[in-house]
Order: C-alpha cells, then structure tokens, then sequence
C-alpha cells in the first residue's frame, strides 16, 4: 500500500533501507504481555522498541489499528497483525451476514449443493435490528432453546440462554434503557460500502468497547457432542497471509475446552454447562488449575478415532477443513488486503452428536494467555511458527507447503498434500495438505526446511 508521506502520517520501516536482507535487526513492537512477548524477546536478531520508536514489526491490538492505521506511513518489509477491518470476519454480526451473503452468491453461480457447503453456523438474527424476524422463527418452533450473544465481547461476557419471549422482552426493556458506561461508547453508525462491507468507521471487535444493544440471538446447539458427560468446544488456529489472492495455513495443533459441569438442558441458566469459556469455568468452584479443562487436538482425535473409526474421523475434520475456508472466501472481497498485514484467528467450533462441525465464531485476537504448561507449549510454538511464516528474516522461498507446525491450506486455491500434485480439488485422489489433529513434529521439519534453505543459498551464491 502506498500512501502519501506528510506531516499527518508516521511512517515506519524508513531508516534502515528498504531491502529486508539489508537490516541487520528487526525492529519489534507490542503491547500484549503474555507469551507473544516471551517468543518476541527470545527470537535472534529481534530488538525490542519502547513508545514511538520506529518499527518494523508491530503485533498490535485492534483499538491501535482503528486509530491509527489509516495515518501510518509503512515500508515494503513492514508488517502488522491485523487486517484494517478483520471485524467482517470476527464481529458475530458481521460474520453472519457475510456468510448468508457468501451463501446466496454460491447457489445462483454454482447451485444449491454447493451452498449447502455455508450450512455450517446456526440460525441467527440480529437484535434489536432483526427482532420481528427473530419473533416470527421462534413462533414457528414453540420451545426450542435460543442463546444470546453480544456481538463484540469475548470470555462468555453478557451471554445468556432462554426459551420464552418473555426473557427477550426483559432484555429488550432491560438495554433499551441502559445508560452506557465509559466502557461502552456508542459505536458509530454502521454503513455498508457498496462493496458489501462495512465502513471502517464503524466499531470493530475490540472487545467490551460496543453498547449491550447489540446482540445475536442464535439458534442453541441443543445436542452437543459430549465426552465423559461434558459440553467442549474447539479452538483451532488459522493464519491468513493474503486474502486477495487468498493465502491460509492451518495449524496442527489446538486444543479442545470442556466445562466443568456435566451437561443438562434442564438448567439454562448454569454458565458452568453450557459455556466453555476458559474465563467462566476457572471462576467454577470445582476447576483445578492445575488440571485445567482442555484437550489437546491429538489426542481428542485419537479418542474419535476409537470410538467411530478413522474414516468417520476424516469426514469430521475434512468438513472443519470446509468451514475455515468458506468462511474467507464469504470475507475475501470485503476485507482489505493489504501486503503489510496478516492475522491469526482463533476459530470456535462445536461438534455435535451426528459429527457435524458448527462454526460459533471467529476471534481476531485468540487468547495468548496460558492456563497450563501444556497451554504455554502450544502457544510458544503457535507464535514462533506464525513468525516463520510471517517470515521478515526473508529466508522461505515462497512454495513451501509446510512450515514448522503450520500446513498452507489455500493458495489461490486448495493445496495437495501430494508433492508436485495439481492443485484441483476435481482430482478424484485429491487429498487436501491438511494434518489437524496430527503428530507435529515441528522441530524436525524446522530444521530440515532451513538446513535445505540454506544449501540452496550457498549453490546460488
């Protein structure tokens, strides 16, 4: 992105020439302590800068982005950890429509059967703008449960579950009269673009910053895959580098987050069933800290594997492989690509008791906080891969298809787990470059992939 140099634009990246080979450091930003700041510190050749100094790389949070990214001048090499509007993908609203929108757009060029291929996220409405549209469909399926949720809030914040229009009048009375509190600014009107997204201006995900107003009530998943009697979801880490052309890894590890309480649809008002935040359950009087609530990826897989066989296992994950890259494509004309930008996005999934993956939400700023050792492992080597790929020391040449625990998913297209395989998907042995849930022998394939890197600078030089 190029953009006009003046007294009103700080620029970053300036003083150390151009050419990433050139710079002898890298020049690190963030204000996030947790362990991006430890793998930050600990990577060779990487300096930190306090305050206003110039930067080459910055992880920032979302409110810094909204204020500041339309007025920073930023070099070739610079990068930065957020799309400008990531929101598209990860405000709850947002997500929605774009993929109702994604899904009308594939049945007219494509057909119904490929936009069944979107029928991955519950019925769901906005409130309070799709309040009489929400009234009609709960009238249609008298005593069915409905869950609430604000659309910019994270850690299970303000979210309740209920069967009666009465409790949604409550809350209609309840908000319509809420004063805000300096943590709740109004947000600016929303206007959508003609592109179909929505103007910048408008409030982004940073979190608690949006009025109690806004809300989805979305259709409760009331038969939820339940393992040794518990609810659990998913967390799985995806890294867009690019979104025109579309470019996603998928990492191999992630984790699986159970309540502590044994589930019942008896009592809906017990965050300890029916919410897995980790936030909720560790206020639980019975939470070990030390236990913690989550699975790893592997061995959640491994559980699935024994008990309906691997190929009902394979459908399952193939169908996650679905919904994460539906769920860009729905954002890809709406999101601005910009080269200096990429994002790691924590996606939420909830299995239900036929297998069948449901997409719950898309964070833009995943919990980098550990709850266990186990936890701080896998975020440890979640952030020094997304570096690798990242890659600012410019040393991948490009065609890698793995890199550490991260495998490129989508290149303009899916990628073949097969080496020098065509990439169309219409290939009837087509296996998708895929492995989540699998062993991640990360450190091997680092050190091959950058002893091979280096050979072949040495036989060019």
């Amino acid at each position: 992105m190029s953009r006009p140099k003046n007294q009103n634009y700080k620029g970053h990246g300036l003083s150390k020439g151009k050419e990433r080979e050139q710079r002898a450091s890298i020049r690190f930003k963030t204000t996030l302590v947790n362990t991006l700041m430890d793998v930050l510190r600990h990577r060779p050749g990487w300096v930190e800068v306090k305050d206003e100094g110039e930067w080459d790389f910055y992880w920032c949070d979302v409110s810094w982005l909204r204020e500041n990214f339309d007025h920073t001048y930023m070099d070739e090499h610079v990068r930065i950890s957020h799309f400008r509007n990531h929101y598209e993908l990860t405000r709850k609203n947002y997500m929605v429509k774009n993929l109702k929108r994604f899904r009308k757009q594939l049945e007219r060029e494509a057909g119904k059967l490929e936009a069944a291929k979107c029928d991955f996220f519950p019925k769901t409405f906005e409130m309070p703008c799709e309040y009489h549209l929400f009234v009609e469909e709960f009238r249609k399926n008298p005593g069915i449960t409905w869950i609430m949720k604000p659309v910019a809030r994270s850690q299970g914040k303000g979210i309740f579950l209920f069967r009666r229009l009465k409790d949604i009048m409550d809350w209609r009375k309840g908000t319509a009269g809420k004063k805000l509190t300096s943590l709740e600014a109004p947000p600016a009107r929303s206007t959508v673009n003609p592109s179909g997204s929505h103007d910048a201006r408008s409030s982004d995900d940073q979190k608690d910053e949006i009025p109690v107003e806004n809300y989805v009530a979305q259709r409760y998943i009331e038969n939820p895959y339940l393992i040794g009697g518990r609810k659990f979801d998913l967390r799985v880490y995806v890294l867009v580098m690019s979104y025109i052309p579309l470019r996603a890894w998928l990492y191999r590890d992630g984790f699986a987050r159970f309540s502590n309480t044994r589930f019942t649809l008896s009592s809906i008002d017990d965050q300890y069933v029916h919410l897995t935040n980790v936030a909720v359950q560790k206020t639980s009087p019975d939470y070990h800290p030390k236990k913690g609530c989550k699975w790893m990826l592997q061995r959640f897989r491994q559980y699935l594997a024994s008990k309906h066989g691997p190929e009902a296992v394979e459908t399952l994950f193939s169908d996650m492989d679905n919904i994460f890259v539906k769920s860009l494509q729905s954002v890809q004309k709406v999101i601005i690509s910009d080269k200096h930008c990429f994002e790691l996005y924590g996606y939420d999934i909830l299995i239900d008791q036929t297998l069948k993956p449901w997409l719950l939400e898309v964070n833009a700023s995943p919990s980098l906080t550990a709850s266990s050792q186990e936890d701080y492992e896998l975020k440890t080597c979640l952030l020094e891969d997304t570096l690798h790929v990242v890659d600012m020391e410019a040393r991948l040449t490009g065609r890698e298809k793995r890199v550490g625990g991260f495998d490129l998913m989508w290149n303009d297209g899916p990628v073949s787990r097969e080496e020098g395989a065509p990439d169309l998907s219409g290939m009837g042995n087509f296996v998708t470059n895929t492995h989540l849930g699998c062993v991640n022998d990360r450190n091997n394939q680092l050190r091959q992939l950058f002893r091979s890197l280096q050979n072949q600078k040495k036989a060019s030089s």
